[in-house]
Protein backbone atom coordinates (compact mmCIF):
# COMPACT_ATOMS: atom_id res chain seq x y z
CA UNK A 1 0.00 0.00 0.00
CA UNK A 2 1.01 3.67 -0.96
CA UNK A 3 2.51 5.64 1.84
CA UNK A 4 0.29 8.76 0.08
CA UNK A 5 -3.25 7.57 0.97
CA UNK A 6 -3.83 6.28 4.34
CA UNK A 7 -6.53 4.44 6.16
CA UNK A 8 -7.71 4.58 9.78
CA UNK A 9 -10.95 3.04 11.28
CA UNK A 10 -12.54 4.55 14.42
CA UNK A 11 -15.68 4.22 15.67
CA UNK A 12 -17.11 2.12 12.87
CA UNK A 13 -16.41 4.91 10.28
CA UNK A 14 -13.31 4.93 7.99
CA UNK A 15 -11.42 7.60 6.97
CA UNK A 16 -9.49 7.67 3.58
CA UNK A 17 -6.45 10.75 3.92
CA UNK A 18 -4.87 11.68 1.07
CA UNK A 19 -0.96 12.54 2.13
CA UNK A 20 1.19 13.78 -1.39
CA UNK A 21 2.35 17.18 0.26
CA UNK A 22 1.67 19.96 -0.86
CA UNK A 23 -1.41 20.01 -2.86
CA UNK A 24 -2.29 16.20 -2.93
CA UNK A 25 -1.93 15.46 -6.32
CA UNK A 26 -3.45 12.63 -7.75
CA UNK A 27 -0.59 10.39 -9.60
CA UNK A 28 -1.13 6.92 -10.39
CA UNK A 29 0.12 5.79 -7.18
CA UNK A 30 -2.37 7.78 -5.37
CA UNK A 31 -5.51 6.73 -7.86
CA UNK A 32 -3.93 2.92 -7.22
CA UNK A 33 -3.82 3.14 -3.53
CA UNK A 34 -7.74 4.79 -3.58
CA UNK A 35 -8.61 1.72 -5.69
CA UNK A 36 -7.48 -0.48 -2.84
CA UNK A 37 -8.95 0.83 -0.50
CA UNK A 38 -12.07 1.61 -1.72
CA UNK A 39 -12.61 -2.44 -1.67
CA UNK A 40 -10.85 -3.05 1.92
CA UNK A 41 -13.52 -0.62 3.17
CA UNK A 42 -16.13 -2.32 1.44
CA UNK A 43 -14.99 -6.07 2.91
CA UNK A 44 -14.62 -4.94 6.17
CA UNK A 45 -17.81 -5.57 8.56
CA UNK A 46 -16.68 -3.09 11.59
CA UNK A 47 -16.64 0.15 8.80
CA UNK A 48 -20.42 1.69 8.04
CA UNK A 49 -19.24 4.78 6.40
CA UNK A 50 -16.15 6.30 5.22
CA UNK A 51 -15.06 9.72 5.09
CA UNK A 52 -12.41 10.92 2.49
CA UNK A 53 -10.28 13.78 3.16
CA UNK A 54 -7.04 15.37 2.35
CA UNK A 55 -6.39 17.08 5.85
CA UNK A 56 -6.64 20.12 7.11
CA UNK A 57 -5.74 21.98 4.45
CA UNK A 58 -6.10 20.76 1.25
CA UNK A 59 -8.67 18.24 -0.02
CA UNK A 60 -7.05 17.60 -3.75
CA UNK A 61 -6.00 20.32 -6.38
CA UNK A 62 -6.07 17.72 -9.18
CA UNK A 63 -4.59 15.57 -11.47
CA UNK A 64 -0.70 15.50 -11.45
CA UNK A 65 -0.50 17.68 -14.51
CA UNK A 66 3.24 17.15 -14.75
CA UNK A 67 2.99 13.56 -15.23
CA UNK A 68 0.00 14.03 -17.86
CA UNK A 69 2.19 16.14 -19.51
CA UNK A 70 4.67 13.49 -20.88
CA UNK A 71 2.06 11.11 -22.24
CA UNK A 72 0.96 10.22 -25.25
CA UNK A 73 -1.88 9.69 -27.07
CA UNK A 74 -1.13 5.69 -26.67
CA UNK A 75 -0.12 6.49 -23.22
CA UNK A 76 -3.57 8.40 -21.81
CA UNK A 77 -6.15 5.54 -24.00
CA UNK A 78 -4.63 3.11 -21.35
CA UNK A 79 -4.43 5.97 -18.44
CA UNK A 80 -7.58 7.48 -19.10
CA UNK A 81 -8.92 4.08 -17.63
CA UNK A 82 -7.15 4.29 -14.11
CA UNK A 83 -8.58 7.68 -14.02
CA UNK A 84 -11.80 6.74 -14.05
CA UNK A 85 -11.71 4.01 -12.29
CA UNK A 86 -10.18 5.25 -9.05
CA UNK A 87 -13.22 7.97 -8.96
CA UNK A 88 -15.54 4.63 -9.78
CA UNK A 89 -13.74 2.31 -6.80
CA UNK A 90 -15.23 5.19 -4.56
CA UNK A 91 -18.76 6.13 -6.32
CA UNK A 92 -18.99 1.68 -5.57
CA UNK A 93 -18.44 1.50 -2.04
CA UNK A 94 -21.71 -0.04 -0.84
CA UNK A 95 -21.90 2.41 2.04
CA UNK A 96 -22.75 6.01 2.75
CA UNK A 97 -19.14 8.23 1.99
CA UNK A 98 -18.30 11.51 2.58
CA UNK A 99 -15.86 14.36 1.12
CA UNK A 100 -14.26 16.41 3.41
CA UNK A 101 -13.30 19.59 1.75
CA UNK A 102 -10.90 22.10 3.00
CA UNK A 103 -8.75 24.26 0.38
CA UNK A 104 -9.29 23.66 -3.16
CA UNK A 105 -11.02 20.82 -4.66
CA UNK A 106 -10.18 20.82 -8.25
CA UNK A 107 -9.89 18.75 -11.58
CA UNK A 108 -9.56 15.50 -10.32
CA UNK A 109 -9.68 16.28 -6.64
CA UNK A 110 -13.42 17.42 -7.17
CA UNK A 111 -14.06 14.60 -9.25
CA UNK A 112 -12.93 12.61 -6.45
CA UNK A 113 -15.60 14.23 -4.33
CA UNK A 114 -18.58 14.05 -6.69
CA UNK A 115 -17.87 10.26 -6.43
CA UNK A 116 -18.93 10.79 -2.46
CA UNK A 117 -22.22 10.40 -1.62
CA UNK A 118 -22.64 13.80 0.57
CA UNK A 119 -19.70 16.86 0.39
CA UNK A 120 -18.76 19.01 3.27
CA UNK A 121 -16.86 22.04 2.31
CA UNK A 122 -14.59 24.80 4.42
CA UNK A 123 -15.58 28.47 4.08
CA UNK A 124 -11.93 28.68 2.24
CA UNK A 125 -13.04 25.87 -0.10
CA UNK A 126 -12.31 26.24 -3.77
CA UNK A 127 -13.67 23.93 -5.82
CA UNK A 128 -14.27 23.32 -10.09
CA UNK A 129 -13.24 21.64 -12.86
CA UNK A 130 -10.43 23.63 -14.56
CA UNK A 131 -9.20 21.27 -17.42
CA UNK A 132 -10.85 23.33 -19.68
CA UNK A 133 -7.73 25.80 -19.34
CA UNK A 134 -5.14 23.04 -19.88
CA UNK A 135 -6.79 21.94 -23.64
CA UNK A 136 -8.74 19.16 -22.00
CA UNK A 137 -11.84 17.98 -20.21
CA UNK A 138 -12.36 16.35 -17.44
CA UNK A 139 -11.87 12.81 -17.51
CA UNK A 140 -12.34 11.00 -13.88
CA UNK A 141 -16.07 11.66 -14.26
CA UNK A 142 -16.28 15.62 -13.93
CA UNK A 143 -18.43 15.66 -17.06
CA UNK A 144 -21.06 13.14 -16.00
CA UNK A 145 -21.14 13.51 -12.29
CA UNK A 146 -20.94 17.11 -12.18
CA UNK A 147 -24.27 17.26 -14.64
CA UNK A 148 -25.92 15.14 -12.74
CA UNK A 149 -25.66 17.08 -9.56
CA UNK A 150 -26.12 20.42 -10.23
CA UNK A 151 -28.01 20.09 -13.88
CA UNK A 152 -26.50 20.13 -17.42
CA UNK A 153 -25.93 24.30 -17.65
CA UNK A 154 -24.22 24.55 -14.56
CA UNK A 155 -22.15 21.85 -15.37
CA UNK A 156 -21.14 23.47 -18.89
CA UNK A 157 -21.15 26.69 -17.05
CA UNK A 158 -18.36 24.85 -14.69
CA UNK A 159 -16.44 22.95 -17.46
CA UNK A 160 -16.51 25.91 -20.08
CA UNK A 161 -14.89 28.43 -18.22
CA UNK A 162 -13.11 26.33 -15.81
CA UNK A 163 -13.58 28.47 -13.38
CA UNK A 164 -13.43 28.66 -9.01
CA UNK A 165 -16.63 28.15 -7.26
CA UNK A 166 -16.31 29.31 -3.76
CA UNK A 167 -17.96 27.55 -0.66
CA UNK A 168 -21.15 29.69 -0.68
CA UNK A 169 -21.97 29.67 -4.70
CA UNK A 170 -21.02 25.62 -4.13
CA UNK A 171 -23.37 25.20 -1.49
CA UNK A 172 -26.27 27.51 -3.59
CA UNK A 173 -26.00 24.99 -6.80
CA UNK A 174 -25.97 22.36 -4.60
CA UNK A 175 -22.81 20.63 -5.68
CA UNK A 176 -21.77 20.58 -1.70
CA UNK A 177 -24.08 20.01 1.29
CA UNK A 178 -23.12 22.09 4.26
CA UNK A 179 -20.45 25.21 4.73
CA UNK A 180 -18.47 24.81 7.70
CA UNK A 181 -15.22 26.59 9.33
CA UNK A 182 -12.20 24.79 8.14
CA UNK A 183 -11.12 23.69 11.24
CA UNK A 184 -14.78 22.05 11.63
CA UNK A 185 -14.38 20.35 8.39
CA UNK A 186 -13.90 16.50 9.54
CA UNK A 187 -15.80 16.51 12.36
CA UNK A 188 -18.85 17.64 10.55
CA UNK A 189 -18.17 14.95 7.86
CA UNK A 190 -17.95 12.24 10.62
CA UNK A 191 -21.15 13.98 11.93
CA UNK A 192 -23.23 12.77 8.24
CA UNK A 193 -22.30 9.50 9.34
CA UNK A 194 -22.58 8.51 12.76
CA UNK A 195 -25.88 7.85 12.96
CA UNK A 196 -25.39 5.02 10.28
CA UNK A 197 -23.23 3.16 12.38
CA UNK A 198 -24.79 -0.23 14.03
CA UNK A 199 -27.40 0.79 11.69
CA UNK A 200 -29.22 -1.72 9.00
CA UNK A 201 -26.51 -1.74 6.79
CA UNK A 202 -28.00 -4.60 4.47
CA UNK A 203 -30.86 -1.85 3.83
CA UNK A 204 -28.26 1.03 3.01
CA UNK A 205 -26.30 -0.83 0.73
CA UNK A 206 -29.72 -1.46 -1.39
CA UNK A 207 -30.72 1.67 -0.80
CA UNK A 208 -27.07 3.35 -2.12
CA UNK A 209 -27.65 0.93 -5.03
CA UNK A 210 -31.40 1.53 -5.89
CA UNK A 211 -30.85 5.60 -6.58
CA UNK A 212 -27.21 5.14 -8.06
CA UNK A 213 -28.09 2.80 -10.47
CA UNK A 214 -31.90 4.19 -10.79
CA UNK A 215 -30.26 7.73 -11.99
CA UNK A 216 -28.58 5.60 -14.98
CA UNK A 217 -31.82 3.95 -16.46
CA UNK A 218 -34.74 5.11 -17.44
CA UNK A 219 -38.22 5.56 -14.68
CA UNK A 220 -39.41 2.01 -15.37
CA UNK A 221 -36.55 0.04 -14.94
CA UNK A 222 -35.64 2.24 -12.35
CA UNK A 223 -38.24 1.23 -10.39
CA UNK A 224 -37.78 -2.37 -11.24
CA UNK A 225 -34.08 -2.38 -9.53
CA UNK A 226 -36.33 -0.90 -6.75
CA UNK A 227 -38.56 -3.65 -6.35
CA UNK A 228 -35.98 -6.03 -6.89
CA UNK A 229 -33.82 -4.58 -4.05
CA UNK A 230 -37.01 -4.08 -1.87
CA UNK A 231 -38.37 -7.96 -1.71
CA UNK A 232 -34.51 -8.99 -1.87
CA UNK A 233 -34.33 -7.43 2.21
CA UNK A 234 -36.84 -9.93 3.19
CA UNK A 235 -34.16 -12.32 3.17
CA UNK A 236 -32.24 -10.21 5.43
CA UNK A 237 -32.20 -10.98 9.62
CA UNK A 238 -32.22 -6.93 10.02
CA UNK A 239 -35.42 -7.05 8.02
CA UNK A 240 -36.92 -9.51 10.35
CA UNK A 241 -35.62 -7.28 13.34
CA UNK A 242 -36.82 -3.82 12.32
CA UNK A 243 -40.45 -4.96 11.54
CA UNK A 244 -40.30 -7.06 14.94
CA UNK A 245 -39.21 -3.89 17.06
CA UNK A 246 -41.60 -1.45 15.20
CA UNK A 247 -44.52 -3.61 16.19
CA UNK A 248 -43.87 -4.35 19.70
CA UNK A 249 -41.80 -1.53 20.20
CA UNK A 250 -42.35 1.65 18.01
CA UNK A 251 -40.19 2.90 15.74
CA UNK A 252 -36.61 3.75 16.11
CA UNK A 253 -36.19 0.79 18.97
CA UNK A 254 -33.95 -1.51 16.51
CA UNK A 255 -31.05 -3.41 17.48
CA UNK A 256 -29.72 -4.35 14.05
CA UNK A 257 -27.07 -7.19 13.40
CA UNK A 258 -25.85 -6.02 9.87
CA UNK A 259 -27.23 -9.41 8.40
Amino acid sequence: MSDLVSLEVDGGLATIRLARPPMNALNAEVADALMGLAREVTERSDVYGVVVWGGEKVFAAGADVKEMAQKSYADMAEYSHRLQDFARSIARIPKPTVAAITGYALGGGLELALACDFRVAARNAKVGQPEILLGVIPGAGGTQRLARLVGPAKAKDLVFSGRFVSADEALSIGLVDEVVEAEDVYAAARARLEPYVGGPSVAIRAAKEAIDRGLEVDLETGLEIERMLFHSLFATRDREIGMTSFVENGPGKATFEGR
